[in-house]
């Protein structure tokens, strides 16, 4: 037998190698798509580049991985490679903000934007991850007898370990840990991992990636201590989102009020530090259901988040009720602790997918359904948006129902076609279906909230007779012809993520 092929085997500490480097694979993808959310958001982008760019980075590994053990298969040779994939996990740590902050600023697409930030920040240490496992097959092969055995069993123990890292991921380490500290565990695991297989040896490329390790975490923490003290930050990650939650300044009127925020673009919920009139301008056109539907009863509101309209709704409108279904449970939490969300016989909370809850509920309950389920940077979950969801809407109304729809779009130019989408899909539904305008100043070719009012009946029209504080919403109704040349969005075809890529690369080009 030749030299080649009788390599030492080296039993638990090999292979228990590769299953860690299997589960923390899965781990830093999970994460990493936390990590960009703030800066990118969370769309179907994100997840896309990260798993395409880290499978093309782990099939890089392998190929580099496989030749390096045919020309010399050594133990320190592969503890390198991890400890090599901890040092590079530590440089994510230190310059993610950073780099995140200079793409999301590229005027270019959200699809390239997630892209370049996946190369750039999650391809290194992947392709040194993706270098242990044929390396570790070359070392662990006794005979060439064997060697279909050995590689499977140990692509076996890796697969295993991305099973066991995608749920600890999920289930345990984002929601409990959080997304920053995760990286901490990942690249630590990694040093240790190395430390085992072939003891302790440092060299200069050892101490330069501890160094930054140590750097990575210190200034981490020293910055979220900073921003925690400076604007009472409170950062979370929930089962569905990355939260933050912080004291700022509003820059329409300079007064001081709570915010919360998953993604670098946009406000979900705000709430005045002195006041508990509404912040954000789009929530103030949820009243319009008081001019279409003046003896409202049953109303549900689709999307949650700091809860700042149904707690207006209970204050304004006391001989009404209203169901809430906000998916994250965590998002309930947080505008209990931090939005003064308190419990209300006629306030009642559902933790569940909007659209699963529109496909079960009964028919006819509602005079009003009020949707604002946001995703981030203006993204409205796809599955809300089709003409399937739509019928389910129009069927959960009561016969002369109203649905308020907030949506971010332009009137015209190229960053209008999510709304012409939406206006095409109403249409097949609903019989009249109204556009008013936020802002009216806003210049219709801007990326901006509108409000989408549709009714069962055609001959609905708001009251106009009806003396009260918001009555000057109904002039931002918008009734210039708009040219439908889009699809209808449907279950099969929900190009939503698409339309608005398009209108925030048009909106950074400006």
């Amino acid at each position: 037998m030749s030299e080649k092929n009788n390599i030492v085997p080296l039993g638990f500490s090999l292979e228990s190698s590769v299953f860690i480097c299997g589960a923390l694979v899965m781990i830093y993808e999970i994460t990493g798509s936390r990590i960009v959310a703030p800066y990118l958001g969370t769309s179907t982008y994100i997840w896309t580049s990260l798993i395409g760019v880290i499978l093309g980075a782990l099939s890089l590994g392998y190929w580099i991985g496989g030749r390096a053990a045919d020309k010399n298969p050594s133990i320190r040779i592969l503890a390198s490679a991890i400890f090599t994939a901890g040092g590079l996990v530590s440089l994510t740590i230190l310059s993610k903000d950073v780099l995140l902050q200079l793409i999301s600023s590229t005027p270019i697409g959200t699809e390239f934007k997630s892209i370049l930030a996946a190369v750039l920040i999650f391809a290194p240490a992947s392709v040194a991850l993706g270098f242990v496992i044929p390396y570790a097959s070359k070392l662990r092969v006794v005979s060439l007898d064997m060697t279909g055995r050995t590689v499977g069993r140990l692509y076996a123990l890796s697969t295993i370990g991305s099973i066991v890292g995608t749920f600890l991921a999920g289930f345990v380490l984002i929601p409990f840990v959080g997304s920053v500290r995760t990286l901490y565990l990942i690249a630590a695991s990694l040093f240790l991992v190395s430390f085992l297989l072939a003891g302790l040896s440092f060299t200069r490329v050892k101490s330069a990636f501890l160094l930054i390790f140590v750097i990575g975490i210190a200034s981490g923490e020293a910055i979220t201590l900073s921003l925690s003290r400076a604007n009472n930050l409170f950062d979370v990650d929930t089962e569905y989102s990355r939260i933050r939650v912080f004291d700022t300044t509003y820059p329409v009127n300079g007064r001081k009020i709570k915010a919360l925020s998953t993604d670098p673009a946009t406000l979900q919920s705000a709430s005045y530090l002195d006041s508990e009139e509404l912040v954000l301008a789009y929530t103030r056109f949820y009243h319009l259901a008081h001019f279409y539907s003046p003896e409202m009863k049953k109303v549900l509101m689709i999307g949650g988040a700091g809860y700042s309209f149904p707690k207006e709704f209970l204050r304004e409108y006391p001989k009404a009720e209203m169901d809430v279904v906000e998916i994250d449970p965590g998002m309930t939490a947080i505008a209990k602790e931090h939005f003064g969300l308190r419990e209300d016989p006629r306030l009642q909370i559902f933790h569940e997918d909007g659209r699963v809850f529109l496909n079960n509920a009964p028919r006819r309950t509602y005079d009003v359904i009020m949707m604002d389920a946001f995703g981030s940077l203006f993204t409205v979950p796809f599955q809300l948006t089709t003409v399937e969801a739509v019928r389910h809407v129009h069927g959960v109304l009561k016969d002369d129902g109203v649905v308020i729809f907030n949506i971010g779009s332009a009137v015209s130019g190229d960053s209008s076609q999510f709304l012409k989408a939406v206006l095409a899909t109403y249409r097949q539904v609903f019989p009249a279906v109204h556009i008013y305008k936020v802002d009216m100043n806003a210049d219709n070719e801007r990326l901006q909230n509108l409000m989408i009012v549709a009714v069962k009946k055609l001959e609905t029209e708001p009251v106009f007779e009806i003396e009260q504080k918001n009555a000057s919403l109904l002039a931002h109704r918008y009734s210039d012809p708009i040219n439908i040349d889009r699809p209808v969005i449907t279950d099969d075809l929900a190009p939503v993520e698409r339309y608005l890529s398009i209108a925030h690369a048009a909106a950074s080009n400006k």
